[in-house]
């Protein structure tokens, strides 16, 4: 297999999301070119929703793929994943600076790998909230060329860093440098305003998020690893739409096929838009409509439904084996791993397990299986929020990296192609 012409489109993606905004608008576009229509949740979706179609909900989106009727009579097959990343984010009030620098206010956004935004060329993107003669409208912005750095302090003035140990305290060291001068308390809005086209008071708000612009690439040897920023989870958005793509391509028979793909998972889930909002139920009970006599019918369905959570998992790390479940050593590009812990931090049980394995042997790929160290607090996924929310049996499943949460990641070439593989056979049956 060709790894690279096989995952390019990955790596695009990657790049053209640096934002759970864009991320959604990279996906909507998809959908758009294989026929899905755009549906407004503020609208009545009628007696009869498009057999292909979706809503956007900010950072969020479901898509669907078959008929009504397909959900009423053998439920539905779920592909859930979440489209945030760890990262830096812009305070309201972001024009500081010290010491002859300009410099940005940020907060940090999950569970982020401090030290691996030192010394990056950074920039920003995200969306601004402009006043317009219709009201506040969103309008996305991303700028591609280095803007950014959060300069490391010099060995000179730290000489037992590498002994010691880095520590950076959130509120004084990472506040990124982007020019020479006065603190200016209008600079960043006159700068959105510039690239918008509008006026600086008419820059009311923003999401803006600070981001590393280096290209993604594939590397190693052999050219068999992907060195990229967010993929976790932007790998699995990717693996998922592929497989919702083929679905639709093959006719979208047997279950209804949904993609969901959630904001906020990095922290904790609990917005409009995450995976312990309702967005998902309201979405299957419209699509179940009145002709499925209401919320009894909504209850069968998900009786009938399975739902498998996508979020990268851990790779045995060669310079820190002893941190890993010495029977469970998790390799690259050795096909998707199903997740399994007794506490249920992952979704998986024996059923969903085995409902994922055998999807995984209809596509011919390897599978392999993933215990967190008995010793080590295990971290969760959206998997257990989804299947308490709706009550369906879940399975926890992802592709194997390192470097997870740092501002650069790795994963295999061959993996994403394998799980969208996978996961196109969940979907069918």
């Amino acid at each position: 297999m060709d790894a690279t012409a096989d995952c390019s489109s990955l790596l695009r993606f990657i790049d053209a999301s640096p934002t759970p905004f864009h991320a959604v608008e990279s996906v909507a576009r998809q959908l758009d070119a294989a026929g899905f229509q755009r549906c407004d949740e503020r609208e009545d979706f009628g007696a009869a929703p498009p057999a292909r179609g979706y809503l956007v909900r900010s950072g969020s989106i479901v898509a669907w793929a078959g008929e009504r009727a397909a959900l009423r009579e053998h439920g539905a097959r779920i592909l859930g994943a979440h489209t945030d990343s760890p990262n830096l984010r812009l305070k309201a009030r972001a024009n500081t600076g010290a010491a002859g620098f300009r410099q940005l206010g940020v907060e940090v956004y999950g569970g982020v790998l401090l030290n691996s935004w030192l010394d990056r060329d950074l920039s920003l993107a995200g969306r601004v909230m402009v006043r317009t003669p219709r009201g506040a409208e969103a309008r996305l912005v991303k700028h591609d060329g280095a803007l950014l750095r959060i300069p490391q302090l010099a060995i000179h003035l730290d000489r037992e860093v590498n002994t010691r140990g880095l520590v950076l305290d959130p509120q004084h060291h990472l506040a990124p440098v982007w020019g020479l001068g006065r603190t200016d308390e209008q600079l960043l809005q006159r700068f959105l305003a510039a690239s918008l086209g509008c006026a600086a008071e008419d820059v009311l708000s923003w999401d803006l998020m600070l981001f590393d612009v280096v290209p993604s690439t594939f590397a190693g040897l052999n050219r068999e690893l992907v060195f990229a920023p967010r993929l976790d989870n932007l790998c699995s958005c990717w693996c998922a739409l592929e497989a919702l793509l083929a679905h639709a391509a093959a006719g979208a028979r047997g279950p209804l096929g949904v993609l969901c793909l959630f904001d906020h998972e990095e922290v904790g889930s609990t917005s409009d838009r995450g995976a312990q909002s309702p967005l998902l139920e309201y979405a299957l009970e419209r699509l179940l409509g009145e002709a499925g006599a209401g919320r009894e019918a909504f209850h069968r369905a998900m009786a009938r439904s399975m739902c498998a959570s996508i979020d990268m998992a851990h790779a045995t790390h060669p310079n820190y084996r002893e941190k890993h479940e010495p029977e469970h050593w998790i390799a690259l590009n050795a096909g998707p791993v199903i997740k399994i812990n007794t506490n249920m931090r992952y979704a998986t049980d024996a059923e969903s397990e085995a409902a994922f394995q055998l999807a995984a042997e209809r596509a011919g790929v390897p599978l392999q299986k993933y215990f967190h160290r008995s010793n080590l607090a295990c971290g969760s996924t959206i998997g257990p929020l989804t299947a308490a929310r709706l009550g369906v049996r879940t399975v926890d499943v992802g592709c194997a990296q390192l470097s997870m949460h740092s501002i650069r990641e790795l994963c295999g070439a061959l993996d994403p192609r394998f799980m969208a593989r996978a996961l196109a056979e969940f979907l069918a049956r």
